[in-house]
């Protein structure tokens, strides 16, 4: 039988959970597709590097891989298991896009199940963001561990917030709402403002990092209140997992199993699982995905690198230790068209070639870099503007059908 948590036993078990310290230098990707057609399919896909493939509420397909003991392993791994994936695709007549918002197609459900049930009912109450976020968005996340002990996990966690809006303007990638300019370079990344206003607004820049993290999730709204047996899981409006835990709701109160539920529905850009989440990256074209997996996994994991990438994000902190959420959505509007945004993003990448060329890494890997930063960073552009370009001219998207999205202009970020 499940027992009832307190606040203390609450907050003692997030801190626990969600920050696993050790000597392991893992990683691993998620990487979210926009599909075309949509349909609500969740067959159990066999992937030769056991990738998870899931399916997300508007019908996006996501591969989650094994955790990698290297980058390099990890990038053959996830190659071959996107390959396999597509050609499973392409038997039932489905293909995958890039870009990190589906600005064409109107943000529909497909998948109907209580969780997104619950979801849809809890984010409507705030105007269309949620169901445009639920259902018409891709991103590239990238898993990295903890740190060794706590004063690597607080440097890693600082670090990877420092590098937030960096990775926002260097990617952004989703141009486009009701088939015309947003105004954003990430679209996708405009929305989450709107969905959480406080979006970049650090949980936690100083001090306690396990507790200022449990405290966040205990005062988030509860979104999803699973019953047993199975009935509709909407949790009452403004019900925080604190107050349930105080107070209870019709005589309930969670358990740890609840609480642990609550803390899968909760989307901070770095969300820690025992390892860290980087979730503020859109979704690229093909295999772009490596480069901002390549980035990342340097800039953090590499002890000089970290240094210096610290260093060079300074500039984007001012007098806190993390960038505040005007930085945030700078990245997000202009991405690198932002002169200060652009010189970190240039030092970022130098960083990283510099690591890439020190510890030996593969060429393959050193080229994606390179090439990259080439087309884009040098050029002070990133992938929405080829986005931007086409719709200027005219082209038609690859593979996208017209129709237009269902929100007015009164619904756009």
């Amino acid at each position: 039988m499940a027992t009832t948590l307190t606040e203390a036993d609450a907050a003692e078990h997030i801190g626990r959970t969600c920050f696993t310290t050790g000597p392991s230098r893992r990683v691993g990707v998620e990487l979210e597709w926009l599909v075309h057609p949509r349909d609500d399919d969740e067959t159990a896909w066999d992937l030769p590097f056991g990738g998870k493939v899931t399916r997300e509420a508007g019908g996006q397909v996501e591969l989650s891989s094994l955790p990698a003991d290297d980058l390099a392993s990890c990038v053959v791994a996830v190659e071959t298991d996107q390959a396999a994936l597509a050609a499973a695709l392409a038997e039932r007549g489905q293909f995958v896009v890039g870009g990190g918002f589906d600005g064409v197609r109107d943000p529909v459900r497909q998948i109907d199940d209580q969780r997104y049930r619950a979801m849809e009912t809890y984010y409507d109450r705030s105007g269309p963001w949620g169901r445009m976020v639920m259902c018409g968005t891709a991103s590239i996340q990238v898993n990295l561990d903890a740190g060794d002990d706590e004063a690597e996990l607080r440097r890693r966690w600082d670090l990877a917030h420092r590098l937030g809006p960096v990775l926002v303007a260097a990617f952004a990638n989703s141009p486009v709402m009701d088939g015309r300019r947003s105004g954003w370079k990430s679209t996708r990344q405009a929305l989450w403002t709107k969905l959480v206003p406080d979006w970049g607004h650090p949980i936690s820049d100083e001090g306690d990092l396990r507790a200022d993290f449990a405290r966040f999730v205990l005062d988030s709204e509860v979104m999803c209140r699973r019953c047993d047996p199975p009935g509709e899981w909407t949790a009452p409006p403004g019900l925080t997992m604190r107050s349930w835990i105080r107070d209870g709701v019709d005589g309930d109160r969670p358990a740890v199993e609840d609480l642990e539920y609550h803390m899968t529905t909760l989307f901070p850009p770095v969300r820690p699982r025992g390892w860290l989440e980087l979730r503020m990256i859109d979704q690229q074209e093909g295999d772009g995905w490596i480069v901002p997996a390549v980035l990342a996994t340097t800039l953090v994991d590499d002890p000089v690198a970290a240094d210096a990438a610290y260093a060079a994000t300074a500039a984007l902190c001012g007098e806190r230790n993390q960038p505040s959420a005007s930085v945030w959505e700078q990245a997000a509007r202009i991405g690198v068209a932002d002169p200060d945004l652009a010189g970190v993003v240039r030092d970022c990448f130098t960083i990283a070639a510099e690591s890439l060329r020190r510890t030996g890494a593969s060429p393959t890997l050193r080229a994606a870099l390179a090439e990259f930063r080439a087309r884009y960073v040098d050029a002070g552009r990133c992938p929405a503007d080829d986005q931007i370009d086409r719709l200027d001219s005219g082209a038609p998207e690859p593979h996208l059908e017209a129709a237009p999205l269902a929100h007015d202009a009164t619904g756009r970020p």
